[in-house]
């Protein structure tokens, strides 16, 4: 059953020339629940474009996207009802508050429709925790983690919602080949372990090789 069913998405800018810049010229995709797949492409191939959409954070100019059957290509659907309680995003720049606590971090969206986290969120951040190997490091703040750590809570706090999808942004963009290799191997994991249908864009072949297909993003369209 396809979670994920994108029809002739198409997304234009105007550069700084007042130019048409044609990013995706009519994108075709259908993702079963449960799959994870990596979208590969050049800088400026319109890979970061695409996975806004796939988040709702950007609309196309036109096409259909359906989530899990409903249409998103509308002003009629709540997006950030959307993004908050189906989608979970992983960032290249982790984007922690440094204010929070790494256990705080990770129960934020939880707090966007309530003022506490209750205790199941809490005890299955604690469970997302142990599955990603941080447990050890949930009372420190952002600035005391290492680059691979803060990469895992960036994980965690993605899943905390139990989304219907991961999107991940070049997840392993900013890091070293040994935490850039960990945070690939532990995105698998989570795929096998918890069956998130999970859509990474990136342009590395060691990162890409964990998912179940490759595809790539090469003049705006699916190759």
């Amino acid at each position: 059953m396809a979670i994920i069913q994108l029809s002739d998405i198409k997304k234009s800018y105007q550069d700084g020339e007042n130019r048409l810049n044609n990013v995706l010229r009519g994108i075709n995709l259908s993702i079963d629940k449960g799959e994870f797949v990596a979208i590969k492409g050049q800088s400026g191939s319109g890979k970061t474009t695409l996975l806004s959409i796939l988040g709702t954070l950007l609309l196309p100019d036109t096409g259909s996207y359906l989530l899990n059957g409903k249409e998103m290509v509308t002003e009629n659907v709540d997006h950030s009802f959307i993004r908050n309680k189906q989608i979970g995003f992983v960032f290249q720049d982790h984007r922690l508050m440094p204010q929070y606590t790494v256990l705080e971090n990770i129960l934020l969206p939880t707090l966007a429709y309530s003022k506490q986290a209750d205790s199941d969120k809490v005890e299955y951040a604690h469970e997302l925790m142990e599955l990603t190997h941080i447990s050890g490091v949930q009372k420190q703040y952002p600035h005391t983690l290492s680059g691979g750590e803060a990469s895992r809570v960036a994980v965690c706090r993605a899943l905390i919602m139990k989304p219907l999808v991961l999107l991940a942004d070049e997840p392993t963009g900013q890091l070293d080949n040994e935490n850039a290799h960990n945070i690939a191997k532990l995105l698998g994991e989570i795929n096998r372990t918890l069956k998130t249908t999970i859509v990474m864009v990136t342009h590395s072949d060691e990162t890409s090789a964990v998912a179940h297909r490759i595809l790539t993003l090469k003049e705006g369209v699916i190759q």
